[in-house]
């Protein structure tokens, strides 16, 4: 029998890139399950993270808010040890929670009668601001932790979680708690984050998925080929010593086959839906946090043709997979071109669900069910304001996409950047002086924001020596 309010679940993956999949292009992962989990509804060809790192996108998609107007502009630093980060500029200050005043996505579904479960990484603040206390019924494995600190093998001492037998893996046992969750669930709809922590550094694998991916790379020579480029010095304190070392190819293996078993454990959920015969009353959506970790850390993927990764006001820091699938509103493999960003998420399930919308929360996200029912959707500016120095070599700054045209403004010295993406998707060539009006269009466009918001910036720094 048919309900008739829709089950929402919305798989987050962590660090994960916009070429990380096979079904956007990896010819070295491997991902039959997302592949086929992607083509069972739309994919977004222009879809965006609100943020080049973690926590600020995560609060985006909860509240329908861009991080600037949350307050958390970078990763939530709980033991206040890495913040705030110095070098030609001092990063400015930030929320470091999710403030339990945000009416958000959670809080709306559980008024609305749903259950409400997040599973996986949360990241959005110490214990008084856990899933528990922000709207969630069940809260599995969420904390302040960003990543699983003692491997994804267990134990993993990571709060709200019960450590399992030894050598279970992180990934096949929070897949194990949704599929739980969900047959618990019953008749009544059930909204759920499921947010892995992979595939989030530490790189750790099974030994049977390493070999598979080294066999691999050796039958396509990739073995010999130096996957690093190294570049220009880091540019803060604390690592002014150490070169910025990028990822050109896709090639290592113990990412590879965390990508792997991620994508095995995708596809017995999606059938353990199948099985409970929820499947098609369930809208999925599966996207990423921000994009993928090229480097810094063992740099260990490559966002080619996109620009950079994670920590990066480039497209490689913010571009990520995106797909929604329902049958009852998308049909099956379909693309669009629609620019869209974190806050954007909030609206949609709620219009998708047949729920109200909630304008005066989700201020800076639309609704995307125009494009899911294969309608035109009017052009609209999407914006970012990171005013920190990503852990990966990126510098503070603020964007701005309007159409097929992104301008960047950098805060060490105000200069401007601008590509057209259409014609220019690794952002080669900067056009910033030959096409000055569209410029000014678009820094105006974009201070204008920025001053709408109140957004802070970085200070100099008084000690920086270069």
């Amino acid at each position: 029998m048919k309900k008739n309010k829709p089950n929402v679940l919305m798989i987050l993956i962590d660090d994960m890139g916009w070429k990380d999949l096979s079904a956007c292009g990896s010819t070295f992962y491997e991902s039959p399950n997302i592949d086929a989990l992607m083509q069972s509804g739309m994919s977004f060809d222009n879809a965006y993270a609100s943020c080049p790192v973690c926590s600020p996108s995560r609060a985006s998609i909860l509240t329908g808010k861009y991080p600037a107007t949350v307050g958390v502009t970078d990763w939530i630093d709980t033991s206040g040890e890495c913040h705030p980060v110095k070098g030609y500029l001092i990063d400015a200050p930030y929320i470091k929670h999710l403030p339990k005043e945000e009416y958000n996505i959670a809080r709306c579904f559980k008024d609305h009668g749903y259950n409400t479960f997040h599973v996986g990484k949360w990241h959005l603040g110490t214990e008084e601001y856990y899933p528990q206390h922000q709207g969630f019924d069940v809260n599995i494995a969420g904390c302040h932790l960003g990543h699983p600190h003692h491997g994804y093998f267990s134990p993993y001492m990571i709060e709200n979680l019960e450590d399992g037998p030894d050598g279970e893996y992180l990934t096949d046992r929070l897949t194990d708690e949704a599929i739980k969750l969900i047959e618990k669930s019953g008749d009544t709809p059930f909204f759920m984050n499921l947010w892995h922590y992979t595939v989030h550094m530490p790189a750790q694998a099974k030994e049977e998925d390493i070999k598979y991916f080294e066999d691999k790379a050796r039958r396509m020579h990739l073995d010999k080929v130096n996957p690093f480029v190294e570049g220009e010095n880091y540019p803060i304190e604390i690592k002014r010593n150490m070169k910025v070392r990028r990822r050109v190819i896709q090639s290592d293996a113990v990412y590879a086959a965390m990508i792997k078993n991620l994508d095995w454990n995708i596809g017995r959920l999606v059938q353990a839906l199948k099985d409970m015969g929820k499947l098609d009353d369930t809208i999925i959506v599966f996207t990423s946090d921000n994009g993928g970790l090229a480097t810094a850390e063992g740099s260990p993927t490559c966002n080619f043709p996109a620009r950079e990764g994670k920590g990066w006001m480039y497209e490689g820091g913010t571009r990520v997979p995106l797909s929604i699938s329902y049958p009852a509103i998308v049909r099956k493999n379909t693309h669009t071109q629609v620019v869209t960003t974190s806050p954007d998420l909030y609206p949609t399930l709620l219009e998708m669900a047949g729920l109200p919308l909630q304008p005066q929360q989700h201020v800076d996200g639309i609704s995307l069910l125009p494009a899911l029912s294969e309608k035109e959707m009017k052009e609209r500016p999407v914006f970012w304001h990171y005013p920190h120095y990503g852990n990966q070599g990126g510098t503070p700054g603020s964007s701005v996409r309007y159409g097929k045209w992104k301008l960047i403004e950098f805060f060490e010295d105000m200069h401007t950047e601008l590509y057209d993406l259409e014609n220019d998707p690794s952002e080669a060539r900067n056009l910033a002086e030959i096409n000055p009006d569209k410029r000014d269009e678009l820094r105006q466009l974009l201070h204008s924001w920025r001053e709408s918001i109140f957004a802070k910036t970085p200070k100099r720094n008084p000690d920086w020596k270069a």
